[in-house]
């Protein structure tokens, strides 16, 4: 009867209907995708940023990104002229700020207007912002395949978007692609990463985002990223955001 028992057993977990225990949620990959995307104390990169419109035309712009945990980061573009200056800073509790040279202050971005873009790429605030998918969006996994997970998030307070589709890679659990979906549940924007181990990290090499309704898309490649330098939270202030 044991033999028999154990029998049972083996061909219910070759089937995979035993044991449920390495069966994981939605909400367990994208924690897992942000331990990997938040995995480093610190971070700080410059990016060149090249923006293309639907009829080809090209813009080229530089900046600096630092980041320090999951939820504040200041971006400053510093290139060319006519940009250079313009900052973002994000910070904990949903409070983000930008910082536009020509009015000489700094304005403290409200949640109306985080779907708005983001100093003319095909970025919003609410893109741009820190902060791990599992604070803002509930999972639910919806596919599985041989390389990647397919994840539906669903914003867990009011946004643009009414849902986003994620692929997370399968071991590496770095995202692959976004699609992002409008509250009539049409798909308005796409995002594509490429990633790369620097040191002991993953790093976003390169992300694209895609307006598709625009026709326009905006990449993002970071170059020389330094991590673990020990930045301050001093850093991470409006006295340093208009400086």
């Amino acid at each position: 009867m044991k033999k028999t028992t154990a029998i049972l057993l083996a061909i219910l977990f070759s089937l995979g209907l035993g044991y449920q225990g390495y069966a994981q949620t939605g909400t367990e990959i994208l924690k897992k995708l942000d331990q990997v995307m938040f995995s480093a104390k610190d971070l700080s990169a410059k990016n060149k940023i090249i923006i293309t419109s639907k009829s080809g035309k090209q813009e080229v712009r530089e900046s600096t990104v630092i980041q320090k945990g999951q939820e504040m980061r200041l971006f400053r573009f510093t290139s060319p002229a006519s940009q250079a200056g313009i900052a973002m800073l994000s910070l904990p509790n949903d409070v983000m700020y930008i910082y536009l040279p020509s009015f000489g202050k700094e304005r403290r971005i409200s949640s109306s207007v985080k779907s708005q873009k983001f100093a003319g790429t095909d970025f919003s605030y609410d893109d741009m912002q820190a902060q791990p998918f599992s604070d803002k969006y509930n999972a639910k996994l919806i596919e599985t395949t041989d390389k990647y997970y397919v994840l539906e998030l669903t914003p867990k307070t009011k946004s643009a978007y009414s849902k986003i589709i994620a692929k997370i890679h399968k071991t590496e659990y770095y995202p692959i692609s976004t699609d992002f979906y409008d509250q009539k549940n049409e798909k308005i924007k796409e995002t594509t990463y490429t990633f790369a181990k620097v040191g002991k990290y993953w790093s976003a090499s390169e992300i694209t985002m895609f307006d598709l309704k625009k026709g326009s898309k905006t990449q993002i490649q970071m170059i020389q990223p330094k991590y673990d330098q020990g930045l301050s939270d001093d850093e991470f202030t409006i006295r340093k955001l208009i400086n």
